[in-house]
């Protein structure tokens, strides 16, 4: 195809992925054709809630197609042409017969510094395990989550007072900084380094779901915080049993709040800024 621009599919749940993605891959020279996103999760799950959120918010010019399961996509991928799709927050792990569909693979940009914190969510795990830098990488999907070879990565810091919303905007930044890197390495026919080693994380385990008072404010803090960085649904904790009822706690200080509800912890007190009854 010489220097013909590339036919670029984006594959993502989340319309600002979409958005962003359409506009760094047009000031790349190249042509965004289709985003491509998930119906349901599972066959028999509800839509999808960010579905209408496509419908409204994509770029215009975008033919918007909703996949029924991950084997719907390598016929989108040919129906559309693309030389490339880019990928990312996706619940499904893409098949090998989707990923061979574009003639330069499929790439994913993942926020850590892979091959840590593979898994789908990286940003909740560093913060719980006190890092102070997460990532964004890119690389080319393989058969696995998160494990092929890596175009291009660079650390993102994550401070105390962080909240997903700083978080994610230092990753779309970084994002614009990474994603012509990846465009030219594989316009020279590069294919990226193997990643080696690595851990991967899921879901939290069951009993992190629910707030101890027995343990340190610090760590009851860090644990709510955590969960900030899941993404905003009902059922997700941390829950806390208080007075016979059920809370949510959605945001805490280690320092008083005014007004704020005071939660006795194993080394002192604790104050829940947010939340909500369940």
């Amino acid at each position: 195809m010489g220097d013909a621009p590339w036919r670029v599919a984006i594959i993502s749940v989340l319309p600002m992925v979409v958005q962003a993605y359409a506009e760094m891959i047009r000031a790349a020279g190249h042509e965004p054709v289709v985003a491509i996103t998930p119906r349901r999760r599972y066959p028999s799950d509800p839509p999808m809630p960010f579905a209408a959120e496509h419908v409204a918010d994509d770029p215009v010019e975008l033919d918007i197609l909703f996949a029924a399961t991950k084997h719907s996509l390598p016929r989108m991928l040919r129906a559309y042409e693309a030389d490339l799709a880019i990928c990312t927050a996706l619940p499904w792990l893409i098949t090998p017969e989707a990923i061979e569909v574009p003639r330069l693979g499929i790439v994913n940009g993942h926020p850590s510094l892979l091959p840590r914190y593979r898994g789908p969510f990286p940003i909740a795990w560093a913060v719980r395990n006190g890092e102070t830098e997460i990532g964004l990488s890119y690389h080319l999907m393989d058969a696995e989550f998160d494990t092929g070879n890596l175009l291009a990565q660079k650390p993102i810091p994550i401070a105390d007072d962080d909240t997903d919303k700083t978080v994610m905007a230092r990753v779309a930044a970084t994002a614009g900084e990474l994603l012509p890197v990846v465009f030219d390495r594989l316009a020279r026919g590069e294919r990226g380094e193997p990643q080696e080693g690595g851990d991967y994380q899921s879901m939290f385990e069951d009993a992190y779901w629910t707030i101890d008072v027995t343990q340190p404010a610090a760590e009851v803090h860090r644990q709510v915080r955590a969960w900030s960085f899941m993404p905003p649904i009902d059922v997700f904790g941390p829950f806390l049993e208080r007075d016979g009822r059920r809370v949510k706690v959605r945001r805490t200080s280690l320092t008083e709040v005014a007004g704020a509800d005071r939660l006795e912890c194993a080394d002192g007190p604790l104050w829940i800024v947010e939340s909500a009854g369940v």
